[in-house]
């Protein structure tokens, strides 16, 4: 996805395939780049200052109270994303989807409730693009749910990203169905993700991607040091669903750094350098922090692409912390730990790529290669909804973005000559009349967007 220097490309492909020509860059979309412009922090410093004032957004507290505790900031939310409809002629749809759950964290049964808001797409509907974060809030000891928790990073920041983003993408209309959600229970054991991954499964969404925000408004890290100019994007390599035969094909031919969600996070990262100023997306190989996880998780787990975006540097004094002061070290995730002006970059950053996914056709899928003892590579797919044409990806198996590319029209097959299988790693995108691109597709289950069988079985030498 990252453009490279014509020079440089023609240097490089003559050395691989002198044969192949390459495609024109794509043009800029000033859709992006309007719906980019228009976050507005003062809104999200606003929407911070509202889930703070709720005292504890704890899972296991207060639900009835008008002002204190998760409930009453769960139907904020909800009254939010409803004056929200109201402003675009009513083009959400707010639901609550929950479920009562008694766990390890969650010692007597509790409903735990996320709060929805869907744009339904105009063409395509059931393909839903979601982005995602978590109201709930926690302090030092996370079975205390009485304690003033404000958690204004983590993860009101995530939540004031969704709200934003359906404030901006509310003014337009898409193929793909937009979701905003702020889930609830993260903090008990990614119960709102689980929620929300049910919901979808339920409803029999085709989800294309879920962004999931968690901590992302602050710019100074443990050390001191404030760098406003990156975002970390976590995801998985290979996917969390892969079965044992899949897993044997892909250990063999390839495709460890290719899951749909690794895709995705390159796609973010293609936005980020071609639609925001002075910041960048650092893709990390991980499904999330070491050790640690977040809501993207649960969708992982029921097949869905996703990935986590996070703040480049954490302060850890200012994550799951008693209120307190302690040899001169404040503690505590209070508001005045939230840097606005890159928070609001994290939301153009989500808001573009938001836009830039419902705006392309579908991914291609049914996406497969051949060119085992043959000096060509030939690879083939699926046609998909509302794509004009096709654009064909290849890379070094070493390299980690994808970094030549070929046109091959409204087409559902193209032969690379020269170009062998053994040397390199291929993938395909849709694109639109208007030159909007979706995600490329790494060929098999491995790379799929939509989970898919096991692979036939392959013949021997």
């Amino acid at each position: 996805m990252r453009v490279l220097s014509a020079a440089f490309i023609g240097l490089s492909l003559a050395a691989a395939s002198p044969a192949v020509a390459q495609t024109p860059v794509a043009a800029e979309q000033p859709k992006l780049h309007a719906v980019a412009a228009a976050v507005e922090t003062g809104r999200m410093r606003a929407d911070i200052e509202s889930m703070v004032g709720f005292g504890t957004r704890h899972t296991l507290s207060e639900t009835r109270s008008g002002t204190r505790g998760i409930g009453a900031a769960r139907r904020w939310v909800a009254r939010e994303f409803q004056a929200i409809s109201r402003d675009c002629g009513g083009c959400l749809t707010i639901v609550t989807p929950s479920d009562t759950i008694t766990g390890p964290r969650v010692p007597v049964p509790t409903e735990v409730v996320d709060v929805l808001a869907i744009q339904r797409g105009t063409g395509d509907p059931n393909r839903v693009i979601i982005i995602s974060g978590h109201l709930d809030s926690r302090v030092t000891d996370v079975m205390n749910s009485t304690a003033d928790a404000p958690g204004a990073n983590d993860d009101a920041s995530g939540v004031a990203t969704v709200l934003e983003a359906a404030r901006v993408l509310s003014r337009y209309r898409f193929d793909a169905t937009l979701v905003f959600a702020a889930l609830s229970g993260e903090e008990q054991g990614l119960l709102g993700g689980k929620i929300l991954a049910d919901y979808a499964t339920a409803q029999g969404w085709q989800v294309e991607a879920n962004l999931n925000n968690d901590i992302v408004g602050n710019s100074q890290g443990q050390s001191g040091v404030r760098d406003t100019t990156r975002v970390r994007v976590f995801s998985e390599g290979t996917k969390t669903v892969e079965t044992a035969a899949q897993a044997e094909r892909r250990r063999y031919n390839g495709g460890e750094l290719d899951s749909s969600s690794r895709n995705l996070a390159r796609f973010v990262d293609g936005i980020a350098d071609r639609y925001l100023t002075n910041f960048d997306v650092e893709m990390i190989y991980r499904t999330d922090r070491y050790g640690r996880g977040g809501d993207q998780v649960e969708m992982l787990r029921a097949g869905f692409p996703a990935i986590r975006i996070s703040e480049g540097a954490e302060n850890y004094d200012r994550q799951h912390q008693d209120l307190r002061t302690e040899n001169g070290v404040v503690y505590g995730d209070t508001i005045n730990g939230i840097d606005f002006d890159y928070l609001g970059q994290v939301a153009r950053l989500n808001i573009a790529t938001m836009a830039a996914l419902a705006s392309a056709p579908t991914v291609p899928t049914g996406v497969t290669i051949e060119g085992a003892v043959k000096p060509d590579t030939t690879i083939r797919w699926t046609a998909a909804p509302g794509a004009a044409g096709y654009r064909v990806w290849w890379r070094a198996t070493t390299a980690p973005q994808w970094t030549w590319s070929r046109w091959a029209g409204n087409a559902t097959e193209l032969v690379l000559p020269g170009v062998p299988i053994d040397d390199y790693f291929f993938g395909v995108s849709s694109v639109s009349a208007d030159g909007f691109e979706s995600p490329v597709v790494f060929p098999g289950p491995a790379g799929a967007f939509v989970s898919v069988g096991d692979p036939a079985p392959q013949p021997g030498r």
